[in-house]
């Protein structure tokens, strides 16, 4: 039996109407037609990608300092730098300022809940 590596990734939001907007506004990602109950799945690739309700026993309230915290998600962009404008803009927090690096042009932000969210450009 082998792992052949990751496959979906969601993140658990406090509002998942508010986050669902924000990941199409902000970044522009575009919903799958069908969605299991309580998420909602983007159209991402290599990938798939959801912001869903907490499951049970989940309280994003106690995380401490935020949710998260030890994990790193990348999202790649075409253009880094333009989405890290029109996040700064939108007074979106700024994490990390963008820097030139092995993967391309890359920055982090803090999404409404508080996750920290790397975008890159290089593929």
């Amino acid at each position: 039996m082998t792992v052949t590596g990751p496959d979906f990734l969601a993140l658990q939001v406090r509002d998942l109407t508010s986050a669902a907007e924000f990941y199409e506004t902000r970044l522009g990602l575009r919903r799958l037609p069908a969605s299991p109950p309580g998420a909602v799945v983007f159209d991402t690739a290599p990938i798939s990608f959801a912001v869903r309700e907490p499951l049970p026993g989940v309280d994003l309230d106690a995380a401490h300092p935020r949710p998260g915290l030890g994990v790193a998600l990348w999202l790649h962009a075409d253009d880094a730098q333009a989405v890290h404008d029109e996040l700064a803009s939108a007074n979106v927090p700024i994490v990390t300022a963008p820097f030139d690096g092995p993967f391309g042009r890359t920055f982090a932000f803090a999404d409404p809940d508080g996750y920290v969210v790397t975008i890159h450009d290089k593929a």
